[in-house]
């Protein structure tokens, strides 16, 4: 479809579909972002926090150092816990490494919000495109009263119908990204209770 084309397309579905169009470009942009964050973050980088713990565990020693080699959500957190365990009381280290966690788990939770919003509002628009094209069909049909043409009417309802269409197919894509964002998100949330939990039983058992 050129750019003609796709212009005329979206005129025929009014300031909603406009406005759809504008959602759609937001919404790839957000889970581009978004995977290229969680990357970045080494969201499914696990192998490397799961050895530092091991050795904590065994021994201590060079935990530490493999854990702020290894990089990664997963590491990060396990590095902070180390560090608090080494230098803090055991309830103010447990404090110290759930401050930690939360700010990475609200990291790897940023933009899911505007997903959301785009998944809500999306049908929303395209409703409100289609009731208004609606109205505009029924009051040209009131208009040429009993010359109504049957395929005028047609024409207009169809085109009016484009904006749900539309809405939708913009909504079901945002709501599957934010599904498997949040997925992601709770599985971190997991790992991360999951290593801590296993570092100070080992430091309560030294």
């Amino acid at each position: 479809m050129d750019l003609s084309a796709l212009a005329g397309f979206l005129e025929r579905g009014g300031p909603a579909l406009w406005a759809i169009a504008a959602l759609s470009v937001l919404t790839l942009a957000l889970v581009l972002w978004k995977v290229a964050a969680l990357l970045g973050a080494g969201a499914w980088r696990r192998a490397g926090a799961e050895r530092a713990v091991a050795a904590w565990t065994r021994a201590g020693g060079e935990a530490r150092a493999a854990a702020e080699a290894a990089g990664g959500v997963r590491a990060r957190v396990a590095s902070a816990a180390m560090a608090a365990l080494e230098r803090l009381p055991a309830e103010a280290a447990r404090e110290e490494t759930a401050r930690v966690a939360r700010a990475e788990l609200a990291r790897l939770r940023e933009g899911l919000r505007a997903l959301e919003l785009i998944a809500t509002i999306a049908p929303l628009l395209g409703l409100l495109g289609t009731v208004l094209g609606m109205i505009e069909a029924f009051q040209a049909l009131q208009a040429s009263g009993a010359r109504a043409d049957p395929a005028v009417l047609a024409g207009g309802i169809w085109e009016a119908l484009l904006t749900t269409a539309a809405g939708m197919a913009v909504a079901i894509p945002a709501a599957a990204a934010l599904t498997w964002f949040e997925s992601v998100a709770e599985r971190v949330q997991t790992d991360l209770e999951d290593l801590a939990t296993r570092l100070f039983l080992a430091g309560e058992a030294a």
